[in-house]
């Protein structure tokens, strides 16, 4: 429950920072408690595509994605279970940033040390030095260029309307260089397979009825489920 209400509540805050930093938003009108409601209800409709494009989300399911075509099974793992286990490793991921809000912006805040907008202002530096970790400087200059915008001093200058785009696709990238190294060894398999068919004469026998039991017992044998996970969580340290 605890780390539901963690991401929640770095769902809510990426929101508010994003709609100040990109759009205008005066954070300073949010210290009305009328306005903090209205804001709080209008942006649950946004929670998806915020736990998508703030969080270690999209890396993680792309990847396991991957990994579920390299292997051949077209349902097996069925998709709500990539997508829990993607939702509860960027739970894992996300931690250390939601801690970190927790203990420098929320908790002041419940206990009246400090405003709403001064909460915020507190958990944007943590929430932008995870994404700038993931986040290549090729892509933010793109991101810069296109706004035509100077370039700043220090990375924690830059606008989140640069930073969100930039991260997002790093992390596509990112992804898609993982999901490759992936496909290596099952295309492999695949090409062991069919070069055996064809020189048996079983042209009309799909190689994949044939290659997938091997592909299982190769995954099951180097204890992939272990070895893809850590090295995914691992990525993002």
């Amino acid at each position: 429950m605890k780390s539901l209400k963690g991401i929640a509540l770095l769902a809510v805050v990426f929101t508010l920072i994003f709609a100040g930093a990109a759009y205008g938003f005066d954070l300073k009108e949010v210290d009305s408690p009328l306005i903090n409601l209205f804001i709080f209800l209008s942006i649950i409709t946004f929670v998806p595509a915020i736990l998508i494009m703030f969080t270690s989300f999209t890396r993680v399911v792309v990847v396991l994605g991957f990994l579920r075509h390299a292997i051949g099974g077209q349902q097996i793992p069925p998709t709500p279970v990539i997508i829990g286990l993607s939702l509860f490793l960027t739970l894992y991921i996300m931690s250390p940033v939601v801690d970190n809000i927790q203990q420098n912006a929320l908790t002041p805040y419940l206990d009246n040390q400090i405003t709403f907008t001064e909460a915020l202002k507190k958990a944007e530096p943590g929430i932008k030095a995870f994404m700038l970790r993931q986040t290549r400087e090729k892509d933010i200059k793109l991101f810069l260029n296109l706004a035509k915008l100077k370039k700043v001093k220090t990375p924690q200058e830059l606008p989140l309307r640069v930073v969100v785009p930039a991260f997002a696709i790093s992390e596509l990238r990112t992804a898609f260089e993982i999901g490759f190294l992936i496909y290596l060894p099952f295309l492999i398999i695949d090409m062991v397979v069919s070069s055996v068919l064809l020189s048996l004469g079983m042209m009309m026998l799909p190689p994949v009825l044939i290659s997938l039991p091997f592909k299982l017992l190769l995954f099951v044998l180097v204890d992939g489920w272990n070895l893809m996970i850590g090295s995914l969580v691992r990525s993002f340290q």
